[in-house]
């Protein structure tokens, strides 16, 4: 049931990074299609306004090219006699034309003159009705109406010559680069793009590409530039010339305009995961403490069923009528008594102080003391023990001067445990060995033992409160798992350190790091 909940939250938590992953995406790449795009239609921009400058100066140059000296006029003057006596008929023809660089413009004039009694003069002008004006004023206006008709038709002329001329220059020659940077930096500014950029006009001939001018050191990434087509009206579309422009410092400013969206994304997912962890740690941190408790309380029980036990059985023998309590028997019977409450006792007590500890109402008594000398009476009173065992004790105290500012009845029960320890787990007859060292400021208490060892990957749990190391339901070691965590907490109140150094079969060796004192 456990495992389950546990795959369900995992893939839900999945499922939500997956959809959040592809969000964050989808946003980062939506921004950054809106910058492609915005900044191709700016350099479309700037090339539609270089293409408009350049009519600008196309027109004022055709205007410019149409001179008065390639105006040309011709004309002649056929005088006929009239019908009538006194008349005569006076025939002016003239032509004039107009040459520029971009072709020729002719227009004819005829004006005929009567001298009869009747009609004083009669004219004939193009566009106008006979006897309207003078001779000469007629000449006049039609003047102004070819300069008129002159100046229409070149603002409505097509400039494709003109255009056709320009395509022959070199492109440095049609393009000022001065005025291409002022272009792109006005556009770009326009368009809200802060950034630095650098850019190239570059001429393609036959396949070969040629720089003509740019930005010092233009070395983009092809994947991050942006080019367009310059005039692209060009009717000479075998020279393709392109202007490229790319942004140095694009992916951070796309991740800045996406950090807004991004941002409080990433913030919550990583709440979220963050959350999931601590649930899934507590989870199984909890499941581990369901099976160190059950483990305790087995544990408990068979510690102290079996003093119970053998109290109930002593009881019942002084009780028996039919079991002669000789004086001898009653002794020894009472002493059985008196040692398992002893026992009873003293693991009940274990268990109160680690309560007691747990809750820190427990005060160290700091004084000045001689560790080697707590050492030797640990040792002196041990040994009955360890040769009732068939085992060896000994020590190596190394160290002359050994004082140091502690708790001394805490750092005597610190002794007894890891000895106790060592003699429970040996492996056949106990061989324990208790040595000293000075290192710096420190004095190291090393207890070795011959015993089963400790697997490695339980050596970083044995200082954790009722944890043993698991051994199935067989109960041939007594303990709660308390010892262990009893000498980590009282060390660590000591300002000193603890190392287990373990190998399974080949013994243990536990080190202590106490500080000493400096004269």
């Amino acid at each position: 049931m456990l495992l389950t909940l546990i795959l369900l939250m995992a893939v839900v938590l999945a499922g939500l990074i997956i959809v959040q992953t592809h969000l964050i995406k989808t946003v980062s790449d939506i921004r950054e299609e809106q910058f492609d795009q915005l900044v191709k239609g700016e350099l479309k921009k700037v090339v539609d306004h270089l293409e408009r400058y350049e009519q600008r100066l196309a027109r004022r140059s055709a205007r410019e090219g149409s001179l008065p000296a390639g105006n040309r006029a011709s004309g002649n003057i056929d005088v006929f006699p009239g019908q009538g006596s006194g008349t005569a008929s006076i025939n002016f023809k003239f032509s004039f034309s107009e040459r520029n660089i971009f072709g020729s413009y002719q227009q004819d004039l005829q004006i005929e003159f009567d001298e009869s009694a009747d009609e004083k003069e009669k004219s004939r002008l193009p566009g106008t009705d006979l006897n309207s004006y003078s001779t000469f004023d007629q000449i006049h206006e039609y003047n102004l109406d070819l300069e008129r008709k002159r100046e229409t038709w070149l603002k409505d002329m097509n400039w494709s010559n003109y255009k056709i001329l320009l395509e022959g220059r070199l492109l440095e020659e049609r393009i000022d680069s001065a005025f291409m940077e002022q272009a792109l930096k006005n556009t770009f500014q326009e368009a809200g793009i802060n950034l630095d950029y650098k850019y190239a006009v570059r001429s393609s001939n036959q396949g070969k590409d040629k720089l003509v001018f740019g930005s010092p050191g233009y070395n983009p990434d092809k994947k991050q530039q942006y080019y367009s087509l310059l005039f692209p009206y060009d009717y000479d579309g075998q020279q393709p010339n392109y202007l490229y422009v790319y942004f140095p410092k694009r992916s951070g400013y796309l991740l800045r305009a996406t950090g807004l969206t991004i941002i409080p994304t990433l913030i919550l997912t990583g709440l979220l995961i963050g959350i999931f962890t601590y649930a899934i740690m507590t989870i199984l941190r909890q499941k581990k403490l369901s099976i160190i408790k059950n483990d305790f309380i087995n544990n408990m029980t068979h510690e102290l069923k079996t003093p119970i036990s053998t109290i109930s059985l002593a009881s019942q023998m002084l009780q028996d009528g039919t079991i002669i309590n000789t004086p001898k028997t009653v002794e020894h019977v009472s002493k059985v008594i008196n040692e398992e409450s002893k026992r009873l006792s003293f693991q009940v007590e274990k268990v109160l102080q680690m309560a007691v500890f747990n809750e820190g109402r427990l005060k160290m008594k700091f004084k000045e003391f001689n560790l080697n000398e707590t050492i030797r009476t640990v040792l002196n009173n041990f040994d009955i023990r360890i040769k009732n065992k068939n085992g060896a004790l000994k020590s190596e105290l190394n160290v002359q001067s050994t004082i140091i500012k502690g708790d001394e009845v805490h750092i005597t029960n610190v002794m007894f445990n890891l000895l106790d320890n060592a003699m429970k787990y040996s492996n056949g007859d106990p061989e324990i060995t208790v040595s000293t060292e000075d290192r710096n400021d420190h004095v190291v208490v090393m207890v070795k033992d011959n015993g089963i060892g400790i697997p490695k990957e339980h050596q970083t749990q044995i200082f954790d409160r009722f944890y043993r190391v698991p051994t199935g339901n067989v109960h041939n070691v007594k303990g709660f798992g308390l010892g262990l965590s009893y000498v980590k907490q009282v060390i660590d109140l000591h300002n000193g350190k603890i190392k287990v150094d373990s190998a399974v079969n080949k013994g243990t060796v536990f080190s202590i790091f106490l500080p000493k004192i400096l004269k």
